[in-house]
């Protein structure tokens, strides 16, 4: 049997898998989508978050390869039929990362002079820290994470950018890491930090092998964020943001929505039991898209509800003026 998968930085998952399927053969497919080449766009301006994955899916239909790994958060809350997310790794350091121009080493971004221009692409994460941060400007910056830190590196346009931390660990420049940013300063994306497996939805095969990957803690704040997202009919264009944790089988989600500039939000946290005696699991059933076979159905039932039930508490409170109001602000920049 043969198996064919795609590489950017995402050699570990395949690493795992050998290790699990030892006679299985492993060949790496490198592709590059039209995400990675648009790169002087504005992301939330390009429309959303399938033009990182449609290249890849069509190779995963025409079985020219049998999985594809993403960052989860590029990933869209509903998948074009025929598709699934098969696993969903354990998360890495989910929040984002201060990267300083070297001329500012030692700062952090309360210490950066007045004015100093900070550079980010996402409309999230300059809605939350043009509100913690006033005395800063955020300007936008497109790339991938190659491009980015030469712009900011090899020019005086910025002081600062603002990256995932996860991603900057995974092509190894953690060293560039000056301040992780905690929720009171920034909120995450949703999925955030997670990478996932996505295979086509009826391969029983492989969607069982990979099923050993999940990781259950990481998918269940993920189904829960994912439900939230979905929920509010978010996606790149609009600034949401959540953050969740895990403790004591209760699983904790807070969720936020925000004006471009920030001025205006709204931020909500609430929980739900993940605890399960039973075990049964449903192969044929899909949350937001995941098909998580190794994690009990009570619990992913829960996330589900919970960030639902999350969503509909900022819609009663006006998520849904802010959201719109950002969209059309964005779309008419």
């Amino acid at each position: 049997q043969m198996v064919r998968t795609r590489l950017i930085s995402f050699n570990s998952v395949v690493e795992k898998l050998k290790e699990l399927y030892p006679d299985v053969h492993f060949e790496i497919v490198a592709m590059s989508t039209t995400g990675d080449k648009i790169l002087d766009t504005a992301l939330s301006k390009i429309g959303e978050k399938s033009l990182f994955t449609k290249e890849l899916e069509n190779a995963l239909e025409k079985n020219e390869v049998d999985l594809v790994v993403h960052s989860l958060k590029d990933l869209p809350t509903v998948l074009p039929e025929g598709f699934t997310i098969g696993s969903v790794l354990k998360r890495e350091n989910p929040h984002d990362a201060v990267v300083l121009h070297p001329k500012h080493k030692g700062k952090c971004l309360q210490s950066l002079a007045n004015k100093s221009v900070v550079g980010t692409s996402s409309l999230r994460r300059a809605a939350q820290l043009k509100k913690r941060f006033p005395h800063l400007e955020f300007k936008d910056i497109r790339g991938n994470l190659n491009t980015r830190l030469k712009k900011l590196d090899e020019k005086d346009d910025f002081s600062a950018i603002i990256l995932a931390a996860a991603g900057l660990r995974r092509m190894g420049w953690e060293n560039r890491i000056s301040q992780i940013l905690g929720p009171d300063d920034c909120m995450y994306a949703v999925g955030q930090g997670a990478l996932a497996v996505e295979v086509r939805a009826r391969d029983q095969d492989i969607l069982e092998m990979v099923s050993v990957l999940n990781d259950s803690d990481t998918v269940l704040r993920c189904i829960a964020e994912r439900a939230f997202l979905k929920h509010l009919e978010g996606g790149c264009s609009v600034p949401v943001a959540v953050y969740t944790e895990v403790k004591n089988s209760q699983l904790y989600l807070t969720g936020a929505v925000y004006s471009l500039d920030g001025s205006d939000s709204l931020k909500e946290t609430m929980q739900t039991s993940i605890s399960s005696d039973n075990q049964k699991v449903d192969e044929k059933v899909q949350r937001v898209s995941i098909t998580a076979l190794k994690v009990s159905e009570a619990p992913q039932d829960a996330a589900v509800k919970l960030g639902v039930d999350l969503g509909n508490l900022l819609l009663s409170k006006g998520a849904k003026e802010i959201l719109t109001v950002a969209r059309q602000l964005n779309d008419a920049q």
